[in-house]
């Protein structure tokens, strides 16, 4: 679970944590400057990493490639809260953006790539750095297991946070699937064998099928 908390609606001296701030209603124009990593560029490196992200991706059935964020936003209007979609970003410095359903709609959040790494955006000094993922694949199952396991711990501490704070709860509870895009039966049998064990590799099963499994080693 993340709290979430509007641009312009945060002062200067709020202490946040574990939060993001973030638009309630599109991708606002970004007003920071863009963080450049200090390592060198690597070219094979940040190819490798990127082909993975896209190839885990589209097998997700989640990624709905070139959407607009009103058109996420019509897309998440009927679902539960906690349900979201990944899509391509609209900020040319960004590749992707997390489309959310909140307690108070749709909320888009960029992914930024730094670093052959993935994370959050954040625009705050007073936010820690959030944690870098390899793909945005595991990015997401991350926020979804914390999501989970503070819903279980701190779900009442956190609301009053929320409302005291006048901030948006952000939690991630389950994908939208893109129409036409459906995980297929093989799919959903891979999501449930990596959900039930941690060591897939070691299951007694076809080598064809272990190499299946190590294609997608989510559990969303």
């Amino acid at each position: 679970m993340l709290l979430c908390v509007p641009r312009i609606l945060i002062p200067s001296s709020a202490m946040v944590t574990g939060e993001m701030i973030v638009t309630s209603n599109g991708e606002a124009p970004c007003n920071q400057p863009v963080l450049v990593s200090a390592q060198p560029w690597k070219s094979f490196e940040n190819l490798r990493c990127i082909h993975a992200t896209f190839q885990h991706l589209n097998a997700s059935g989640w990624y709905w490639g070139n959407i607009s964020a009103s058109q996420a936003g019509d897309a998440l209007a009927g679902t539960a809260e906690g349900t979201f979609l990944v899509r391509d970003s609209s900020h040319t410095h960004y590749f992707f953006t997390l489309s959310v359903k909140t307690n108070r709609g749709p909320t888009n959040v960029r992914i930024e790539y730094s670093g052959n790494r993935f994370r959050l955006d954040y625009i705050s000094s007073t936010c820690p750095r959030l944690l870098s993922f390899p793909t945005v694949s595991e990015l997401v199952q991350h926020y979804v297991g914390t999501s989970r396991r503070k819903e279980k711990a701190k779900q009442d501490e956190d609301a009053t946070e929320a409302l005291k704070d006048n901030t948006v709860l952000l939690k991630l509870r389950q994908p939208l699937y893109k129409p036409k895009t459906f995980p297929t039966l093989q799919h959903l049998v891979r999501l449930t064998i990596n959900r039930h064990t941690n060591c897939p590799e070691q299951l007694p099963l076809p080598h064809l099928l272990l190499l299946y499994l190590q294609d997608y080693p989510f559990k969303i």
